[in-house]
């Protein structure tokens, strides 16, 4: 595997380039549990924490890692890395966070597309729909709705509830899928 194959490209390189960053191996951060990161690069995945002078010079959660950022790191024992610096994001989704007045929780970052994925059963709700969409938008990631569990309707009922999120919705693609039979896949 290779790094663009995660999704490294020129400008994360120029980055890294102009910033002296190129004595440190390049990777992402795909998992992360209270300050300690799981962090992926063209060889090998590493558990990996912050250096002291990032944690505490973090004015607030933007500043630290989250899942999808490109970090630089250095390895220090078996499977293991410090993160010195991250990268610049393209895209960031965050959202409030829930009981806690005035602070965000960040989901992702650099995401490309969004799969808002709703089956089409009585859980399906086009309000909740919407309030995905406008995480989306706000993050600059474009979103993809995916209906899902159409075996469990007639087609022309099918065709209504698009119709409807047509209505309400423009120029968002909707794919719909069923596992159990199938289509769509």
């Amino acid at each position: 595997m290779e790094l663009k194959d995660l999704g490294y490209n020129s400008t994360l390189e120029m980055y890294r380039i102009e910033n002296k960053l190129d004595a440190f191996e390049v990777g992402r951060v795909i998992a992360e549990h209270r300050e300690r990161y799981v962090v992926k690069t063209e060889t090998e995945e590493f558990d990996a924490e912050l250096i002291g002078n990032l944690r505490y010079t973090a004015q607030n959660r933007h500043d630290l890692p989250a899942v999808g950022d490109w970090v630089a790191i250095s390895e220090f024992g078996l499977s293991k890395a410090l993160i010195h610096a991250v990268y610049p994001r393209h895209s960031i989704l965050q959202r409030q966070s829930v009981g806690k007045t005035g602070q965000i929780q960040i989901i992702a970052a650099n995401v490309d597309y969004g799969l808002i994925v709703q089956s089409v059963n009585r859980d399906f709700n086009i309000n909740r729909l919407e309030r995905y969409l406008t995480i989306c938008n706000a993050a600059n990631v474009s979103p993809i709705i995916v209906i899902s569990k159409i075996d469990l309707m007639e087609e022309d009922q099918i065709e209504l509830l698009i119709n409807e999120i047509k209505g309400r919705i423009k120029n968002t693609p909707i794919l719909k899928l069923s596992s159990q039979s199938g289509y769509g896949l």
